[in-house]
């Protein structure tokens, strides 16, 4: 009877997996970073900084402004002279006056300001792309540390089945013991329990895969109802050296943020500074300019040219603004700095760590898989001895809960080493999936 179950159960997974989409974790990754909003977000950002990144924004180009009015005015006109006879008193009067100009400017100087914005601008795009890769970084690490999560689930989930499939060999020849006279109820009734628990962890076990995979879906953008079979291994590559690592570390996307960071407030202060130099601008364009009047001195006065010109502009005092603003804008350099010494600091940190987990798990999984083989061994033993009745019942528990406690044991050094490796390359930002 629980033989066929399980033949049944591993039919059904069969069925399912026939059914369901097959995710590698290369799709997954490519999923995730053609859906991630995080990334699109960085993407978006960089497109500004791109757009920005721009000479004129920067001030450095001419600006030319074309402008016009035309003004009709009524008015009361009351105009005496030497002569009486030519006194002139009337209401109504109407008069027009028709302007307009073309001028351009450009700046000249102004203490290196332009210079200064322009570069500005060249670290802020610099700063969007590393913080754009970063992110892609970020997205491949956290969606593999999940899908191997998955893996790991599952390998516990055999684990269980392994263990069911013991249960079950147990039952069955306490059963046959029992038709012979040789065993009792007590023994059916306890192996029955624990089949019954190995049952309802098997359950339990395959809700936490279930919702593992929610949780990846999640990260990859996809409806959580999506069916999918997720059939790995955990590779471990053997071949990271610390030094390689710590080295491509200090060079990573957010690090070299943070020295933009510092560059463009360095740059922020220079523009600041240039706000207490003197301005020269040129300026040049055409003017034109017509008044008629029905009555008055003047029925008509029309002018028109070129004109040119330069225009100085000198600060002398606006309530130390600028002084205060510079001040400030230094203060955020040294803030800069301490947060990029930090977060050298904390980088350096992590990567040793981590690397010490990476080699210690790689150490111990030699020995956990020797290990997990002499228990599976020991275990297959154990039964074949308690069938033919040279071992007890205690003997074959405790030799299923080490086989149990060493392939769970495996399986989390295996899982922990993937993961510090997952980490060192995302720190290293050679992570390729």
């Amino acid at each position: 009877m629980r033989k066929t179950f399980l033949y049944f159960i591993g039919a059904l997974l069969t069925l399912q997996a026939t059914s369901q989409q097959v995710l590698t974790l290369p799709n997954a990754v490519a999923i995730a970073l053609k859906n991630s909003y995080d990334i699109q977000l960085a993407k978006d950002n960089l497109d500004i900084a791109a757009i920005n990144n721009n000479i004129g924004i920067a001030g450095g180009l001419p600006t030319v402004n074309a402008t016009a009015s035309d003004n009709e005015t009524v008015t009361s006109i009351n105009q005496k002279f030497p002569d009486p006879s030519r006194d002139l008193k009337r209401s109504g009067v109407s008069s027009n006056t028709l302007t307009g100009a073309v001028t351009g400017g450009i700046l000249l100087f102004n203490g290196f300001r332009v210079k200064a914005a322009k570069k500005r601008l060249e670290e802020l795009e610099l700063l969007n792309k590393n913080l754009l890769n970063a992110q892609i970084q970020n997205t491949m690490a956290g969606v593999a540390n999940q899908y191997y999560d998955i893996v790991r689930q599952q390998y516990f989930l055999q684990t269980i089945h392994k263990s069911m499939e013991v249960a079950s060999e147990r039952l069955r020849i306490l059963k046959s013991r029992k038709e012979a006279g040789l065993a009792n109820n007590a023994d059916i009734f306890q192996a029955d329990l624990d089949y019954n628990v190995l049952v309802q962890q098997a359950e339990a076990q395959q809700l936490v895969i279930n919702q593992g995979k929610v949780n990846l879906l999640n990260l990859i953008f996809v409806r959580p109802d999506s069916a999918i079979v997720v059939k790995d291994t955990i590779i471990i590559d053997n071949q990271i050296n610390f030094q390689e690592i710590r080295n491509a570390a200090l060079q990573n996307p957010q690090i070299s943020a943070s020295e933009q960071q510092i560059k463009i407030n360095q740059l922020l202060e220079r523009e600041i500074a240039a706000l207490r130099a003197p301005t020269l601008r040129g300026t040049t364009g055409f003017n034109y300019s017509n008044t008629t009047s029905a009555a008055g001195f003047i029925l008509q006065n029309q002018s028109s040219g070129p004109f040119v010109g330069l225009n100085l502009a000198i600060p002398l005092y606006n309530g130390s603004i600028n002084k205060r603003q510079q001040k400030i804008a230094e203060i955020n350099t040294r803030i800069a700095k301490t947060q990029r010494d930090a977060f050298l600091l904390s980088v350096e940190t992590g990567a040793l760590k981590t690397y010490q987990v990476y080699t210690s798990t790689k150490a111990q999984i030699q020995t956990a898989q020797q290990n997990y083989e002499l228990s599976k061994k020991l275990l297959d033993l154990v039964v074949e001895r308690f069938a033919l009745g040279a071992s007890t019942i205690i003997d074959l528990k405790v030799a299923q809960q080490s086989y149990e406690n060493e392939a769970y044991r495996l399986i989390n050094l295996s899982y922990a080493a993937k993961i510090a490796e997952i980490e060192l390359k995302r720190l290293s930002n050679t992570l390729a999936l």
